[in-house]
C-alpha cells in the first residue's frame, strides 16, 4: 500500500507546479508583496511588544501565510485556504491575548478553553479605544465575516469541487484560474490580518513604528481613512 502511495506523489510534477505558478509574474508579485506586509507587521510588532507571550501568534501568522504561499505554488489550494483561515485567526489572537495572559496560560493549559472570534469582537467593541470607528472606516468586520464564512466553508467541503482537482492524488496541477482565485483570497486575508491590528493596536503602538514600515503600510490608503485612523507618516 506504501509503495502505491509514494507512486502516486511521485507522479506529481510538484516542479512543474512551481514553475508554472513562477511564469504567473502578476501573481508571484501579489503574493510576495502580502507577504512582505505580514512581515513588516510582525517585525514591528515583535519589537514593540517582545515581552508578552502573545507575541506567539505573530510568528504562527507568519508561519501560515509562509505555508499558504507553499501550497498555492504545489497546486495545493484548498489546504492553502486552511491556511490563511489560520492567519487571520492569528492575528486576531494576538489582538486579544495580548491583553489576557491569563486566559492565554488557561488555553495552552486546557485543551477544552477556547476563545472564538466573535467573543474576540466583542471584546474590543467594548473595551478597546475607538474600535468601533476605526473598524467601521475599514468596513472590517463586515468583510471579516463575510471572508470568514467562505473560507470555512471550503475548508469544511460545504462547496464541493471549489478548489480541488476531481481526481486523485495524481491529478494535482497548476490551475491558472483557480489560482488567481486563491491569489486574490490570499491578499484579502492579508488586508484583513493587518486591519485587525490597525482597529485593536495600532491605536498602542503606532508612533512606535520605523518610518520605513508606516510608509510602507500606509501607501496606497486614502487621506480620509489614514486621518480617520490617526496614522502619522512621520
Amino acid at each position: 500500500m506504501s509503495s502505491q502511495l509514494i507512486a502516486a506523489l511521485n507522479a506529481v510534477d510538484w516542479s512543474k507546479n512551481i514553475h508554472s505558478l513562477s511564469a504567473e509574474v502578476d501573481l508571484v508579485s501579489e503574493i510576495e508583496q502580502g507577504s512582505y506586509r505580514l512581515a513588516v507587521w510582525a517585525g514591528q510588532l515583535e519589537q514593540m511588544d517582545s515581552k508578552s507571550a502573545a507575541t506567539v501568534f505573530i510568528r504562527e501568522m507568519q508561519h501560515a501565510g509562509h505555508n499558504a504561499a507553499c501550497l498555492i505554488g504545489l497546486g495545493l489550494y484548498k489546504p492553502a485556504a486552511a491556511s490563511m483561515r489560520s492567519m487571520v485567526e492569528c492575528a486576531l489572537y494576538y489582538t486579544y491575548f495580548k491583553s489576557h495572559p491569563m486566559e492565554l496560560a488557561t488555553q495552552v493549559r486546557d485543551s477544552a478553553f477556547y476563545v472564538t472570534k466573535a467573543e474576540i469582537l466583542d471584546f474590543h467593541k467594548l473595551h478597546t479605544p475607538e474600535f468601533s470607528v476605526r473598524q467601521g472606516c475599514l468596513g472590517f468586520v463586515s468583510r471579516l465575516n463575510s471572508w470568514y464564512s467562505r473560507t470555512s466553508a471550503i475548508v469544511h467541503g460545504q462547496i464541493p469541487g471549489v478548489w480541488s482537482s476531481p481526481g486523485g492524488i495524481t491529478s494535482i496541477s497548476f490551475d491558472p484560474r483557480a489560482a488567481r482565485e486563491v491569489v486574490s483570497h490570499f491578499s484579502d486575508a492579508v488586508s484583513l490580518a493587518q486591519d485587525s491590528f490597525l482597529c485593536c493596536v495600532a491605536f498602542e503602538y503606532w508612533r512606535f513604528f520605523e518610518s520605513t514600515s508606516k510608509a510602507f503600510i500606509l501607501k496606497g490608503m486614502p487621506g480620509g481613512v489614514k486621518e480617520s485612523l490617526k496614522l502619522d507618516s512621520a
